[in-house]
Formats: structure tokens, sequence, C-alpha cells
């Protein structure tokens, strides 16, 4: 048996391993580095509800579409108003489907509508409400007036008297009722659709300032182009009983209004636009073509309403075309003209035009 003795083993070569105790580049197992795939972006799902509120709204145009020809604007400011807390004011001559666009919409909602025809001798409580003495129960009671339902269509608002035109200042202000003492408040969503003929002077009453100021929009009705009532006439043609407006069908629930409320205080808006509105209603208090400028309500009003369009069209934030879109409606019926320029017939939206026009758009 022979024993291999280590030390007349033969050295091995050295190599760069065996003197650094590294493995040269050379000698090295390339290493392939795990391809990375591309993480998605959570989606904002704000974003996606504003886009499933658009389809809703949409929804409910179709359904009134169905009836009404045009009037595609008004509507859409009809559920701006709905979605923040606002009432409107449509002035248009009689004819044009401000009563039956309101009933639509009422429909189309699934909500409690009520129509109250404003005459000169309607009283407060034939509005409100009134207490009644039981016999039976030998107590009084309280039995509530039209004004208690979700959508409130006034026909003809200013052929009541100024009692009567003070009954609704607390309600469309603060949704509640104060009778003998106790406070109704009303079931949300409360608002108010009011119409009003801008050519009949006869029998009606100049609206009192304050209580316009509680209308979030005035909307002016025209009458429709050639091709509107072209097609309304084609629609209508073996219909003359209206039988169209029973194929109105309920495209959304009251819930998708508290989620559009809901979801429009959350629309993203810069500074420099807060005060991109406030330096525009601050024009129209120190401007001499102007006898009373928009008060603090139009700022808020302005405000809500820009977001509430943004919203409308699917977007999660306001620009400055969405502000500029709601200023004539908010404004018109809020600014008096001064002496000379209604001497002169200036419109007010040529003066509310040069406002705009001189207040910088912030970029």
């Amino acid at each position: 048996m022979s024993i291999e003795n280590d030390d007349n083993k033969e050295p091995k070569p050295d190599t760069p391993q065996n003197l650094s105790g590294q493995e040269s580049e050379e000698n090295k197992t390339p290493v392939t580095e795990p391809t990375q795939e591309p993480v998605a972006e959570p989606k904002d799902p704000n974003l996606e509800k504003a886009a499933e509120i658009r389809k809703k709204v949409n929804l409910i145009k179709s359904e009134i579409g169905k009836v009404i020809i045009g009037q595609g604007e008004m509507m859409e400011m009809m559920v701006a108003a709905l979605i923040t807390n606002g009432h409107i004011l449509i002035e248009g001559v009689p004819g044009i489907a401000k009563t039956l666009t309101s009933k639509l919409l009422a429909k189309s909602i699934s909500v409690d509508f009520s129509r109250i025809q404003f005459t000169p001798d309607l009283m407060p409580s034939d509005i409100l409400g009134t207490t009644i003495f039981d016999m039976k129960q030998s107590e009084f009671y309280f039995k509530k007036g039209p004004i208690f339902n979700n959508i409130i269509l006034i026909d003809e608002i200013n052929r009541a008297p100024a009692k009567t035109q003070a009954a609704l200042m607390e309600v469309m202000e603060e949704e509640q009722v104060t009778i003998d003492g106790k406070s109704y408040i009303m079931e949300k969503p409360f608002f108010v659709i009011a119409t009003q003929n801008p050519v009949e002077q006869e029998g009606t009453y100049k609206l009192p300032e304050a209580q316009l100021d509680r209308f979030m929009f005035k909307l002016e009705s025209d009458y429709p182009n050639a091709d509107e009532e072209v097609s309304m006439l084609m629609r209508f043609k073996e219909d003359f009983y209206g039988k169209k407006a029973e194929s109105v069908s309920a495209a959304v629930d009251a819930g998708f209004l508290k989620e559009a409320r809901d979801l429009v205080e959350k629309v993203y808006i810069k500074d420099d636009l807060v005060k991109y509105i406030a330096e525009i209603v601050g024009q129209t208090r120190n401007n001499s073509d102007l006898y009373l400028g928009a008060s603090p309500r139009a700022s808020l009003n302005i405000l809500k309403a820009a977001k509430a369009v943004a919203l409308l069209t699917g977007r999660m934030f306001v620009t400055p075309d969405d502000i500029k879109k709601v200023l004539y409606p908010i404004l018109n019926h809020r600014l008096i003209l001064s002496y000379e320029r209604e001497i002169e017939g200036i419109p007010k939206k040529d003066i509310i035009e040069a406002i705009v026009r001189k207040v910088e758009i912030p970029r």
C-alpha cells in the first residue's frame, strides 16, 4: 500500500481565481435579470363614478327626448341645479313645453312631483299647508300642502302677490316650513322649478330681488328652430293626445341624486379659478353700467354649478370654460342695469361678456 504525500503533488497553475479569490469576468456565468412587467396605474374610483353619472344623465335626456325636441342645454342645467341643491326659474313664452319638460324630468328620476298654479288669489296656506282641528281627537294637526314633494313645479310664479311669494322664502333657502312655531323639514331631494311669462304684464307681480336671488339659474327658453319644429310635427302628427309622454319611464332613482350630490363636492377646482370667480363677481359690484351687482350667493352658485357641469361631462376638475358656461344663467336675474343703460336697452349679456373680457383667465 502506498500512501501519497501531499507535498509531492504537482501544484496547480495559478489562476485569477486563485490569486484574487474571485472569479474572472471570462469565467463568470452570465446572469439574466428577470424582466419586470409594467405595473398598471390604479384607476381613480371617482373618475369611474363620474363616467357612470354621465351615462345616467344621458339616459335621463334620452327618456325626456322621447317627447321633447331640443332643449338639451336647458335639461343639462336643470340636472346641474338638481345635483347641487339649487332651484331654477324658466322664462319663456307660452307653448314651448316648460311645464311638460319639468314633469318629464320628475318622471325620469322616479321622485314625487307636484304642480302649483300661482294665481292672484292664492294664499300662503294653499302652498305650505294649514293647521286643522280634529273634532274626534279634540286636537290640532298639520295638513301638509303641495310644497311637500321632491320636485315642485310653480307655474306662472309672477301671478301671485307678495304675501304668497314670501311663503317661498324660507322653504327655498332652508328646506323647511315653519307653521305655528313648529318646523317641518322637507324630504330630500327638494327642487323648485318656477316658470314665468316675459310678455304678459296684466295681472302679474314683479318678483322681489331676495326671491330671485334664491334661484340658482334663470333659464331663457326660446322658440325651436325650423328643423326642430319640423321634427316635433313629424313626431306628433299621429299622436295628438300626447301618448308618447306615457312611454317615458324612470331612468334613475333618488339614489342617483344622492351619489351625484356626494361626488360633485369632490370635483377639483384650482385656487386660481376660485379667485377668478370672486373677481368676476366683484366686477359686477363696481360697474357704472349696473345699479345692483351680484351677491355672495351668486359666487357660491357659480362655484357649485361649474363643478356640476364638469361632473356631467365626466371630468373631476373644473376649467375656465365651465365657469363661463354658467355665468349668464346665474347672473342675468341678479343684476340690475343702471337707469341710463336700461333706457338705452343694453342687454345684460353684453355687460357680463364685457366683464369677463376684462378679467384675466388663469393659466
